[in-house]
C-alpha cells in the first residue's frame, strides 16, 4: 500500500530524511519510531504530498508521490502535529466543513460524523464550540476529522499526545477498529508502549532507517530477553532449578519475583515454568520484562546517533 524507494529530503543543505526504503502492507498498523528530529514528521509530509522529496520515490495506494498528488490526497487522512481546528465552530460543524471539502455526499457525511463522534465519546458535545474543549478533546476531534472522508490510508502523528489514559485507550481502540476495516494506518509516535501494543511492524529511524520488524522481533533481536516470574513460595530450591534450565543466561531475585534473561524467551520460558512447578513452585504470573521494545529502541538509537 505504501512503498518508499530511497526517499530523501533536504532543507537548506541539511538532510532531514536520508534514503528511506521500506514497504507498508495493506491493512497493517505500521509505526514509525525515532527521536526528535529523526525525520518522522517530514516523512509523513512527503507521503501526504505536502512537500516534495529531494530524491527518491514513494508510492501510496499505487500513486506516485509528487506526480499524482491529488489522487493520493483523495485516499489519505492525516492527523498533523497540531489539531488546527476552527475554535468558534462546533465539533459537528468542524467535521462537516472538512467533509464538504472532500465532496462527501450529505447522507454519508452525516453518518460518518455521527459514527466517529460516538466512537470518540464526543457525540453529546457535538454542538459545543471546539474552542471550549480541552486539548485532549480537540485531539480526538482532529482524529475524527482525518477519517470523515473514509480514507484508505490514515497517517497519525502522535495520536495520543495530550490525552489522559482513558482517552488514549479510546483512541487505541478506535485505531484497532479501523484495522478490522482493512485500512492501512501509519503512526508516528514516541509512545513505545503504545507501539508495542497496537503496531504490526515498526521502523526505527534516525534520519536513516535503523531497523524494521515486528515489536516482538525487535525485542528478541535487540532486547535483553528478560522475563518476570512471580512465585508465591520462592525458595532456594526453585532458584537453583531455574538457574540450571538450558538457555537461561542470568537470574535476578527481587522479592518473590525472578527476572530471567535468555536469548530466546519463547523457547526458554516453558522450560522455566516446568522447572518451577516440578520443584513445588506456585506461579502467580509470568510476563515479558517491562519496556522490552523501549530497551531495544534505546540500544539501537544510541548506536546510531546522527
Amino acid at each position: 500500500m505504501i512503498r518508499l524507494e530511497g526517499l530523501t529530503r533536504r532543507f537548506n543543505g541539511r538532510t532531514a530524511v536520508d534514503g528511506l526504503t521500506f514497504r507498508v502492507r495493506e491493512g497493517e498498523i505500521f509505526g514509525l519510531l525515532g527521536p526528535n528530529g529523526a525525520g518522522k514528521t517530514t516523512t509523513v509530509r512527503m507521503l501526504c504530498c505536502l512537500i516534495r522529496p529531494s530524491e527518491g520515490r514513494a508510492f501510496v495506494g499505487g500513486y506516485e508521490v509528487g506526480r499524482e498528488a491529488m489522487k493520493i490526497r483523495e485516499i489519505v487522512g492525516l492527523l498533523p502535529e497540531s489539531p488546527g481546528l476552527y475554535g468558534e465552530l462546533s465539533a459537528y460543524r468542524n467535521l462537516d466543513f472538512y467533509a464538504r471539502l472532500y465532496g462527501v455526499p450529505k447522507q454519508r457525511r452525516e453518518e460518518n460524523i455521527e459514527r466517529f463522534l460516538k466512537m470518540m465519546d464526543l457525540w453529546d458535545r457535538r454542538n459545543d464550540p471546539v474552542g471550549s474543549f480541552s486539548k485532549g478533546m480537540q485531539q480526538k476531534i482532529a482524529i475524527a476529522r482525518s477519517m470523515v472522508h473514509d480514507p484508505k490510508v490514515l497517517f497519525l502523528d502522535e495520536p495520543t499526545a495530550a490525552l489522559a489514559p482513558d482517552s488514549a485507550k479510546v483512541v487505541r481502540d478506535f485505531i484497532l477498529e479501523l484495522k478490522h476495516e482493512k485500512r492501512t494506518i501509519f503512526i508516528c509516535t514516541h509512545n513505545l508502549y503504545e507501539a508495542e501494543r497496537i503496531c504490526d511492524r515498526v521502523a526505527i529511524i534516525n534520519t536513516k532507517l535503523i531497523t524494521l520488524g515486528s515489536p516482538s522481533q525487535l525485542q528478541r533481536e535487540f532486547g535483553s530477553g528478560k522475563t518476570e516470574v512471580q512465585i508465591k513460595n520462592l525458595g532456594s530450591r526453585i532458584l537453583h532449578a531455574v538457574k540450571k534450565v538450558k538457555g537461561v543466561l542470568k537470574v535476578e531475585v527481587s522479592g518473590n519475583k525472578l527476572l530471567i534473561q535468555s536469548k530466546d524467551p519463547e523457547t526458554v520460558n516453558p522450560r522455566v515454568v516446568e522447572a518451577i512447578v516440578k520443584n513445588g513452585g506456585k506461579i502467580l504470573y509470568v510476563t515479558r520484562g517491562a519496556h522490552g521494545l523501549e530497551e531495544a529502541y534505546l540500544k539501537l538509537v544510541g548506536k546510531n546517533e546522527v
